[in-house]
């Protein structure tokens, strides 16, 4: 898989992929947001619509928030800038995850080293929490616990070990750090402990290969299992296991998923699925894999469903009409059950704007899509209305 983005796959900007150089937006050019009809009006269920966070290209400063409301169908890009008109630099740069705790919606901004939280129901600035080289988060009981590669964004043989940081929510201020192992990805919580998908890949050819488990009641590690080399990917399924996914390390080594069983903290299957993101809805866990090789020179690209119950592939290719052909670079993945669509982001060529299609889940059939930001990547659904801008009131 070739990612421009820095902190994501480092190997691919030693092959020379583009970086493009930031300008930052002067405080009184604001952006406005540009709408477009996606799917078709309807009455809103439980689920009001959702976020998309677009990443953008390292170095751009061009992360961007964009919405979708599913009682209008209307797909409204780049809304962030003009609700939080004194905010400077806007967004910031590179963004890597988007969650909704309570209500507030977060933003993990990894190459500004920040996340900027939201009020949910108007996107509005609330504030920032500083963590230096952050990467996921998720919550617990008023915390939230976010991994962090600690150090600078570049590759180092001798980069520091990362750590989790947890957040009191209702302060936003970091209370605790806790070591773990090599530039830690995504982290998922079962029971009291916190399982962290540790990579290394700031220290190729010496990639971690381990799951940090975190007790939450000391909020201290207290063991890593060895799984596979440049772990990335965690998902908890419904029987208690969690699905953790290797990026390989893109010549010999291929993409992997494992399942984890966290009772006898051990590895008890492998599948040779190659696994970019994934996302589960119910017991069907959505993978897709955008695989490159530095031998080939190309992409392999796929898009799995794996029955979580029985642990075994059921289908090679959810996209049943065609129109994977008119995605370049796979890059995000949601599912909304209630709903009955699933959804595909295209990074293009991660420095233009992407697309997002939306797909029945049933038949896997194109429903509708629409443009994005540039590299759209992380989903967030969301219970609350979205709440329009007020008219601005001329000044006199």
């Amino acid at each position: 898989m070739r990612v421009l983005r820095i902190q994501h796959l480092l190997l691919s900007l030693l092959a020379g992929a583009t970086v493009l150089l930031s300008s930052c937006r002067k405080e009184d050019e604001i952006i406005p947001s540009t709408e477009e009809q996606g799917g078709k009006p309807e009455p809103a269920g439980p689920i009001k619509g959702f976020f998309l966070l677009n990443e953008a290209n390292m170095g751009s400063n061009k992360s961007t928030l964009d919405y979708y409301d599913y009682e209008t169908g209307k797909y409204t890009r780049n809304i962030y800038a003009e609700r939080n008109p004194g905010v400077v630099k806007e967004l910031g740069d590179v963004g890597n995850d988007l969650q909704i705790y309570g209500n507030r919606l977060y933003a993990v901004i990894n190459v500004s080293h920040l996340i900027e939280v939201m009020d949910v129901r108007t996107a509005k600035h609330i504030g920032k929490i500083s963590i230096p080289n952050c990467r996921y988060i998720t919550f617990k009981d008023g915390f939230a616990y976010v991994s962090s590669y600690a150090g600078p964004v570049q590759i180092d043989p001798n980069a520091r070990l990362g750590y989790v940081a947890k957040v009191d929510t209702a302060t936003l201020k970091v209370v605790a750090e806790c070591p773990v192992g090599y530039q830690p990805d995504e982290l998922v919580i079962h029971g009291d402990k916190l399982y962290v998908a540790n990579s290394g890949g700031y220290r190729v050819p010496n990639y971690d290969k381990t799951i940090s488990i975190i007790d939450l009641k000391t909020f201290t590690e207290e063991k890593k299992v060895d799984v596979a080399i440049n772990l990335h990917r965690l998902e908890l399924d419904n029987y208690g296991k969690i699905w953790v996914s290797s990026r390989g390390d893109y010549y010999k080594v291929p993409s992997k998923i494992f399942v984890f069983d966290p009772k006898t903290e051990k590895v008890t299957k492998t599948l040779d699925v190659s696994c970019s993101n994934m996302t589960l809805a119910g017991d069907s866990l959505f993978v897709y894999s955008t695989e490159w090789s530095y031998i080939t020179g190309a992409n392999t690209i796929s898009y799995t469903v794996i029955d979580t119950k029985s642990q075994e592939v059921i289908d090679r290719n959810f996209i049943k009409d065609g129109t994977e052909k008119d995605i370049k670079i796979p890059y995000g993945i949601a599912v909304n059950r209630e709903q009955g669509e699933f959804y595909v982001t295209d990074a293009k060529n991660y420095v233009t704007p992407g697309r997002l299609h939306c797909y029945d889940l049933k038949t896997g059939k194109r429903k509708w899509t629409v443009k994005t930001g540039d590299i759209p990547a992380h989903f967030a659904f969301t219970r609350y209305e979205l709440q329009p801008l007020k008219p601005q009131t001329p000044q006199q």
